[in-house]
């Protein structure tokens, strides 16, 4: 499925199981600008194929502009907000913005024993899946800075406004909903107490199901 036309054409996978792919189409829509978008279904056999006509990587998401290929989802957050400084992708103020470019590498490169044990699945609920000491010491250091961000910030998103941040651990949201994760009563607010980013996961949900992603 491609959209062509506007100068940004962003490549992904499903949204409702690429959490890279969702944070890369999350930072676009922050920037505000026009965007088309090549949704290259996973999991199949010809997807590495595919994947490959775009990315030379061979992953997703893939940022095309132009001559300029950008293959990784905080490389493109960190294009865009170059290419729109005034979107309001990282905080104006340079300690937040400091502070929250932390927040963002932490996810980027940390918290593996959650990802591998609690995959994206925004159309599915599971129950009684337990944790391992390892997923739980992620739990915990994700509720932890949750509480640290919004206690600095009063909200509603880590940062005040909805920024790179918010966009990178909206798959986090999506995935202790779908196991049913408890987190703390400070950070709980803002993993089930947010309105735009409940609005987010509700449209893609509606999204996958329309199309019939499997």
């Amino acid at each position: 499925m491609t959209n062509d036309g506007p100068a940004f054409r962003l490549v992904i996978g499903n949204r409702k199981y690429s959490s890279w792919s969702l944070r890369g189409w999350l930072a676009m829509k922050l920037s505000g600008v026009a965007f088309g978008e090549t949704v290259v279904p996973l999991d199949l056999p010809e997807t590495p194929g595919l994947l490959a006509q775009h990315s030379p990587s061979g992953r997703v998401p893939c940022l095309v502009h132009g001559d300029r290929v950008i293959w990784d989802s905080l490389a493109i957050t960190e294009f865009m907000a170059e290419q729109f400084p005034d979107a309001g992708i990282w905080p104006a103020d340079p300690a937040l913005r400091a502070t929250a470019r932390s927040v963002v590498a932490e996810m980027h490169s940390g918290f593996l024993a959650l990802r591998s044990e609690f995959p994206m699945d925004m159309l599915s609920r599971h129950a009684g899946v337990m944790p391992s000491l390892a997923a739980e010491a992620d739990i915990s250091r994700i509720d932890a800075l949750w509480r640290d961000c919004l206690a600095v910030s009063g909200g509603p998103f880590l940062f005040g406004e909805w920024s790179a941040a918010d966009c990178f651990y909206a798959p986090v949201v999506s995935r202790f909903e779908t196991f049913g994760l408890a987190t703390g009563a400070g950070s709980g607010a803002y993993a089930a107490g947010d309105a735009a980013l409940r609005g987010i996961i509700a449209a893609i949900r509606a999204e996958a199901a329309a199309q019939g992603w499997p």
